[in-house]
């Protein structure tokens, strides 16, 4: 066989790889065989770039869509906007930025003036860090490397390893490695941040279960009714706590959204579901909303 023949042969296997590797099922099926010398890895998606860890469950998600749950993101900003609760030039208060997704599809929205992103884990931090700079939005967002709870000092944190989303500050599997971070209240996290309470226009929170801890630090918001959006985990809070953590809430808030994968539906704060495990909340004020 010619030399000229065997190098025409690897072009076109080549190009087929290619394009079988460009299909959603080939890049799973890559991303899944990628070995652990691989510790970052860089995706053009489109109007971003995003840095990821290949073995965890958010980059993998990424590497295969594109994006992780940005329909969220525009499903949440549709409702903002319907319900006239989008204050132009407002301030978006992120705790938990995880490696920037949310963080960098809420600034391609141009929805809010400002973004102050909270994050614990300092491997999420590192990389939320690299995508807020590589997408040239550092002017726009102010990066905070701390948990948000009721007093300052520090927490113990477990890092899990298969998904950064799941870090916590509550072990959840066996494999979880052990850290102490930082802890802050937000009203500390906001003074240092030099954001006044009144730029504040929406709360973004998903912390895996120190909710009730982060919300204690923030009365003067949730004084304020500003919107909050946050997941809501009685699988982490337990009955008691769930009951208590809904009572707190009703003590600021009268309506809410329950935001399930497949429904949205209107509800009163006080009668918040505390049996289910695990769904997305928007908590606001009726007076501040369209009909």
């Amino acid at each position: 066989m010619s030399t000229s023949w065997k190098r025409q042969r690897r072009k076109l296997r080549n190009r087929l790889a290619g394009r079988f590797f460009d299909t959603r099922y080939g890049r799973e099926l890559m991303i899944n065989a990628i070995g652990p010398r691989v510790l970052t890895m860089t995706v053009d998606c489109g109007d971003h770039v995003m840095t990821f860890a290949p073995n965890d469950y958010i980059g993998k998600k990424i590497f295969r869509k594109g994006n992780f749950e940005r329909d969220s993101v525009n499903r949440l900003l549709a409702i903002l906007q319907e319900r006239q609760l989008l204050r132009q030039g407002s301030t978006l208060l992120e705790l938990g930025g995880n490696i920037g997704t949310q963080t960098i599809y809420f600034a391609l929205s141009k929805a809010f003036a400002r973004i102050v992103s909270v994050e614990a884990d300092p491997r999420n931090f590192e990389l939320l860090r690299i995508n807020i700079t590589q997408n040239k939005l550092a002017d726009l967002v102010t990066l905070v490397n701390s948990a948000a709870g009721e007093s300052e000092g520090t927490i113990d944190f477990f890092q899990h390893q298969d998904n950064y989303g799941k870090s916590s500050a509550f072990a959840q599997s066996a494999g979880d490695r052990k850290i102490v971070v930082p802890v802050k209240p937000v009203s500390t996290i906001l003074a240092e941040a030099a954001t006044p309470l009144h730029e504040v226009g929406l709360i973004w929170m998903d912390i895996e279960g120190y909710e009730p801890f982060a919300c204690r630090s923030m009365e003067a918001l949730l004084a304020r009714r500003v919107p909050l959006y946050m997941e809501f985990s009685p699988v982490f809070y337990g009955p008691q706590q769930s009951t208590a953590f809904v009572d707190y809430l009703a003590g600021f808030y009268e309506d809410c959204l329950i935001v399930r994968e497949d429904a949205i539906a209107p509800a009163k704060v006080k009668d918040i579901p505390v049996a289910e495990q695990q769904f997305d909340l928007l908590l606001f004020e009726a007076s501040n909303a369209a009909v």
